[in-house]
């Protein structure tokens, strides 16, 4: 990956379909998530599909899956699919992976076989589709035992979802379990653990703020929303306080790198904060640099 050459790294995207056409939300919950982002009809892409898509932006981006089959009963993309893939398109894409956490012991030992075996650099864990507090000690710390020990990130949904919006009784999709409070118990119980906090935490931005300004190894991303949705706070902590741990996320394909980045463009964003949002703060974390 030639970092001088990329204008931006995207840490939240999404792999929904796999190469044989599995797609890892069940219909009704795609089909909300679709109208709820105004995406209706659009075909998901695949894994070089996405590498196509970046490379011809000159940017990178993280790609990963949700495992939430306990939940909802639709197996994922494979993970090891996903890392293969990236490797295959290793100058734009960067592998993640997610484990649901009723997998259990086979779930860590699944993590560190990703890890070692396949070069993926963290997990996605979306608590209110897997259905798990992520501060569950008898649930979750032996998979962040995993994740600490070998360098991987953890990165969390948090905040609302898309995923289930309209849906009768939310299609069974609980709000609560993605407070980032409930974060906070694991950065002070995985001191070394690097996490990110995914999205503009609505309707809890102030605390994911708290959270993000009080423990150094967590992060925020800005996927999910157009910059022109940003509440004041999280534009103002971005400016000062947070400008070197908050990045750059679309969220594609729901929302695209070319709608985030116009619209970035246009916010009030100091002139030497940007880089480091769009680039930089991610090349540190991701240990590019």
């Amino acid at each position: 990956m030639n970092l001088d050459a990329l204008v931006a790294i995207d840490v939240h995207t999404h792999v929904e379909v796999s190469a044989q056409g599995h797609v890892s939300l069940g219909d009704e919950l795609n089909a909300a998530s679709s109208a709820y982002f105004k995406v209706a009809g659009e075909r998901r892409p695949t894994v070089p599909e996405m590498a196509a898509h970046y490379r011809e932006r000159n940017m990178a981006a993280v790609v990963f899956t949700v495992d939430a089959e306990s939940a909802t009963g639709t197996p994922p993309v494979p993970n090891e699919e996903i890392a293969e893939a990236a490797a295959a398109h290793s100058d734009v894409l960067i592998p993640f992976a997610s484990v649901d956490p009723f997998r259990g012991r086979a779930g860590v030992r699944q993590a560190r076989r990703l890890v070692e075996e396949y070069g993926v650099r963290g997990f996605k864990f979306h608590p209110s589709i897997q259905g798990f507090f992520p501060n569950d000690r008898s649930l979750v710390y032996a998979l962040y035992e995993v994740l600490e020990e070998t360098g991987a990130i953890a990165l969390f949904h948090t905040g609302q979802t898309g995923i289930g919006a309209g849906v009768p009784g939310g299609g069974g999709i609980r709000l609560k379990y993605s407070n980032p409070l409930h974060v906070d118990d694991v950065a002070a119980d995985f001191p070394h653990l690097r996490i990110i906090l995914a999205h503009p935490s609505f309707p809890w931005q102030d605390e994911a703020l708290a959270v993000a300004t009080h423990k150094p190894g967590v992060h925020i991303d800005l996927s999910g929303w157009s910059p022109k949705y940003f509440p004041p706070q999280l534009v103002h902590y971005a400016n000062t306080l947070l400008q070197d741990k908050v990045l750059f996320g679309s969220d594609y394909p729901v929302l695209t790198p070319d709608r985030w980045l116009a619209d970035f463009e246009k916010l009030a964003i100091k002139d030497e904060v940007r880089p480091k949002i769009l680039k930089e703060n991610a090349a540190r974390l991701l240990g590019l640099v």
